[in-house]
């Protein structure tokens, strides 16, 4: 390792890492990951990022061991090597964050509901159920290996998931002070990254919203200062339509859609200023982004803008044209199909094929458009596991279900 990044993990070697958990049991082996994530060999390093995803965040879960190692990731992100660090802030904005939840970002984080939910699954509430089964249990076996759970969570932790994902949340939160310098860096993929981040902790906006603000108003990447202004709308009171507003005039039509999506978000609180008028401008932009979508978007909801506007419309308030909305979701409908599980590609499917077609199935220039635009996305998608995670629901429409028979279907199959 370069001794210039050992400074980085001071403290590494103290903690009892083979005492706490990740998802393959004991996590001896994070403190050796972390530590190469600061070593010359990118090869190693990408394999470290990679068993660090899969065992102190996998699939969305936190364990024991995951906020322990957000200090020390968090330096590591500020000052550590250039080649490790864009994807140690990825690491952290998992840690605080799992993929499922990204998908609510659309309407602002309920942080209240999160801690809410969070305290009723702590370890004070499983204690007792913990010691009322090692009081009845008789087998030595299931004795010993309920004393085991019982003195682990006795230490203060717990088996559910809410209460666990809550630590590295905070964890998270801990450091944002830190790595607030992100948003003055050279490199605009981690000035990105930190104002993405931002988004998730409202209760920390005192301090990140003139920060995001300024950025949103500053920024030459037009990424960047998109991320920056719907972050500043997500975690903002009302108030900050004021600032807000005037970026639905901005050149970038990236900018105006972040601004739109923010002004939505803001007129969903009870007291906003955000009128009918504002709200029929910012419809107006989301139309206009769902036609013509950018070559380059910002990271919320995986970076699917056709699924964000979907969501973001369907919290619209009362005020702007309904037909004029549902035209814009019709638009969107039909191109949601870069999601990670393949949920909303069915939904989609559900809803633009609400019946079997007739036997033998119409041809494809007989479909609507928005059935033919998504039979089309589908056919050109770079994934086929998405054609097969909803090869049933096509199946049972009467459609191609496989990605060569939609291609032959749509029209685009080549042969090699």
């Amino acid at each position: 390792m370069i001794n210039e990044y050992e400074k980085l993990l001071a403290g590494l070697d103290d903690v009892d890492w083979a005492s706490l958990s990740h998802a393959y049991e004991s996590a001896h082996d994070v403190p050796g990951h972390i530590r190469t994530l600061c070593g010359d060999d990118d090869e190693a390093r990408k394999q470290a990022f990679s068993s660090l995803f899969s065992n102190i965040f996998h699939q969305g879960s936190r364990y024991s061991a995951s906020p322990v190692a957000v200090p020390f990731l968090a330096r590591i992100a500020v000052a550590g090597p250039a080649a490790a660090r864009e994807n140690t802030m990825w690491l952290l904005t998992r840690l605080a964050v799992d993929w499922h939840d990204e998908y609510d970002v659309t309407t602002g984080i309920n942080v209240t509901g999160w801690r809410a939910a969070a305290a009723e699954a702590g370890p004070e509430e499983f204690l007792p159920w913990y010691e009322e089964q090692l009081a009845a249990a008789t087998d030595t076996d299931e004795r010993a290996q309920l004393q085991e759970l019982r003195d682990w969570v006795a230490a203060g932790n717990s088996p559910d998931s809410r209460w666990s994902a809550l630590q590295s949340y905070d964890a998270v939160l801990a450091e944002l002070s830190g790595l607030l310098v992100l948003l003055d860096d050279d490199d605009a993929c981690l000035r990105t990254r930190i104002a993405y981040l931002l988004t998730w902790f409202p209760e920390f906006s005192t301090t990140s919203l003139p920060r995001l603000l300024a950025l949103a108003t500053h920024e030459k990447n037009p990424v960047t200062a998109a991320t920056a202004l719907l972050a500043a709308g997500l975690v903002g009171p009302s108030s900050t339509a004021e600032d807000i507003t005037p970026h639905l005039d901005a050149a970038d039509p990236l900018m105006r859609w972040a601004a739109a999506t923010a002004l939505i978000r803001l007129a969903a609180l009870d007291e906003t200023p955000v009128g009918p008028g504002l709200l029929g401008r910012a419809v107006t932009e989301l139309a206009a982004a769902a036609r013509s979508p950018f070559d380059r978007v910002a990271d919320y909801c995986e970076g699917d803008l056709h699924g964000h506007i979907q969501r973001t419309l369907r919290s619209l308030p009362p005020g702007p044209d309904p037909a004029s909305v549902n035209e814009v979701l019709g638009a969107c409908l039909p191109r949601i199909v870069c999601d990670s599980s393949g949920s909303r590609t069915r939904r989609a499917i559900q809803e633009l094929f609400p019946a079997p077609l007739p036997h033998p199935a119409p041809r494809y220039a007989d479909l609507t458009a928005a059935q033919r635009q998504l039979l089309g996305d589908l056919a050109g998608h770079r994934h086929a596991w998405l054609i097969r995670s909803s090869a049933d629901r096509l199946r049972d429409l009467g459609l191609p279900h496989t990605q060569e028979a939609l291609q032959s279907y749509v029209g685009t199959h080549r042969t090699a």
